[in-house]
This record gives C-alpha cells, sequence and structure tokens, in this order.
C-alpha cells in the first residue's frame, strides 16, 4: 500500500484516491452510539460502509444513527447487551438481515468500574469481565461466523486502555479484562488467518468522549495529562475513528496481530515521566 508522501489526508479516515475504501462492507461498532464508539462509526461510515450500531440505549442509539444518516451514511441501530449471548446472537442476525454480511467487528463497549480491592464483590468483578472481555468474545464470534462463510476474510478490531499495560488502582477488573482482550486478539488473529480474518487492538491513550474531558477532570490533571503527551492534546474520537479505518480496510492483508497505539506519544513518555516524577519526590 505504498502512496505518495504529498498525498493530502481527506476528511474521511482515508486519503484522497487511495486504499482507505469500504464501501460495500458492512461494520458492527459495540457501545458506537457515543464518545469513541460514535467517532469509530462514523468514520467508518463516511469511508463507504454501512454500520450496525450495537448499544443497550436505544434513544442514544437512535440519536446517533440519525446524526450519521444526516452526514449520508447508511447506519442501523441494533439493539444489543454484549454481556448476553442472547442478545448478541440476536443482534448478529439482525445485522445480516438488514445488510446481508457482516465485514469489520469492532469491539468497544465497556466500562471501567472504579471499587477499593479490598472491598469489592465477585459481582463487581464478574459484572466488569462480562461487559469488557466476554463481550467481545461473544461479538467477535457471532461476527466471525458470518465473515466464515464467504472468501473475503473480515477485520476485527479490540477497543482495549493503557490499563492493559500499566497499573490501575481501583481498576483491576478493568485493567485485567483489557489486558485479556489483548490476548483474545492475539489468539484469534494466528488461529483465523487461513479464513483471511484479521484481528488487531487500537488501543486510545487520553481520549475526550463522553465521561470524560480535559473541562471535566480537576485541572491540576488536565494540565499535567496534556503536559505528558507530545502531541500536545487531548485525543478526540475522530483519531481513532481514522485509526480504525485503516485496521478495517479490506487491502491491509499483512497487518494481523498487532497493537496500533494512538496516543499522542503519551506512552513512549510514559517510563521517562515515572523517572522523573520519582527524582522530583526523592
Amino acid at each position: 500500500m505504498d502512496e505518495p508522501a504529498d498525498q493530502p489526508l481527506t476528511g474521511d479516515g482515508g486519503r484522497a484516491g487511495g486504499p482507505f475504501d469500504l464501501s460495500g462492507r458492512v461494520a458492527v461498532v459495540t457501545g458506537g452510539n457515543r464518545g469513541i464508539g460514535l467517532g469509530i462509526a462514523r468514520a467508518l461510515g463516511l469511508a463507504g460502509a454501512a454500520v450496525a450500531i450495537w448499544a443497550r440505549d436505544t434513544e442514544q442509539s437512535a440519536a446517533a444513527v440519525a446524526g450519521l444518516e444526516g452526514e449520508g451514511i447508511t447506519a442501523a441501530a441494533v439493539p444489543c447487551d454484549v454481556g448476553s449471548e442472547e442478545t448478541v446472537v440476536a443482534a448478529a442476525a439482525a445485522t445480516v438481515g438488514r445488510f446481508g454480511r457482516i465485514d469489520v467487528c469492532v469491539a468497544n463497549a465497556g466500562g471501567d468500574g472504579h471499587r477499593p480491592f479490598l472491598t469489592s464483590t465477585l459481582e463487581d468483578w464478574e459484572r466488569t469481565l462480562r461487559i469488557n472481555l466476554t463481550g467481545a468474545y461473544l461479538s467477535f464470534r457471532e461476527c466471525v461466523r458470518d465473515m466464515a462463510t464467504r472468501a473475503d476474510g473480515g477485520s476485527l478490531i479490540g477497543i482495549t486502555s493503557g490499563s492493559a499495560h500499566h497499573a490501575a488502582p481501583e481498576m483491576y477488573g478493568y485493567a485485567a479484562a483489557k489486558a485479556g482482550l489483548g490476548g483474545l486478539v492475539r489468539s484469534l488473529a494466528a488461529e483465523l488467518a487461513p479464513l483471511g480474518i484479521r484481528a488487531n487492538v487500537l488501543q486510545p491513550g487520553w481520549t475526550e468522549n463522553s465521561r470524560m474531558s480535559p473541562d471535566s477532570v480537576p485541572t491540576a490533571l488536565a494540565v499535567e495529562s496534556v503536559a505528558s503527551i507530545p502531541a500536545g492534546r487531548w485525543g478526540t474520537p475522530d483519531d481513532l475513528g481514522t485509526a480504525a479505518v485503516y485496521l478495517a480496510d479490506p487491502t491491509l492483508l499483512y497487518h494481523t496481530g498487532a497493537e496500533l497505539r494512538v496516543d499522542g506519544g503519551y506512552g513512549v513518555m510514559a517510563p521517562y515521566l515515572a523517572v522523573r516524577r520519582a527524582r522530583e519526590l526523592g
């Protein structure tokens, strides 16, 4: 996929005249009715894909679909609780019934759930794993069952977190689930490669979403977080959408089992920042 270095970026997550064309493809985005999920759904749609938004909040999904359709995107709201096998199976059947196929599955739905370890319960732990890991497993499985009926492959994208690699106090369940998601994706990349189905991880850094932004966190944290990002700002859902379009592109045949970090350079700075802070405290 060599391209001229001076080829301009377009607003649809692709390149003018370039390979990022998802026309005729169908993408599922779990939790795609707000925040990062909606940014990904929008980018996939602007690149030409029909988009099925799987989410529990039907009112929010309807509003998201209306917004996407207003931009000329073909989209549908599909009620789904990713932690429920029954509703995931039904959502996949509804998506295939509506669009005829599934080519891309973005496992984005999740939640972090803060709770001190000593006061946690097994129910807390299992709920967090169900939403963040089991939901991805079920979504991938049902979408792959459709992809495997054709010879043109597909793309699985797991939305993970820096918590998969770094300590997350009081978010141990979320961290464990996101680390597990990475293991799931890598294993599927190897197992499904003969079917032409690719699987990759997309890891956001500090990203504005429906729950958090630089304006919604304490000023000191906002200032410190931006100062820690070489790009000098938090990411946006559109930043993640552009990366998802890349991973979803059917011509990206040789990119699988990898983790694409979209964090403005924050990850490469983390060890340096930790050492610097230790020196300041010492």
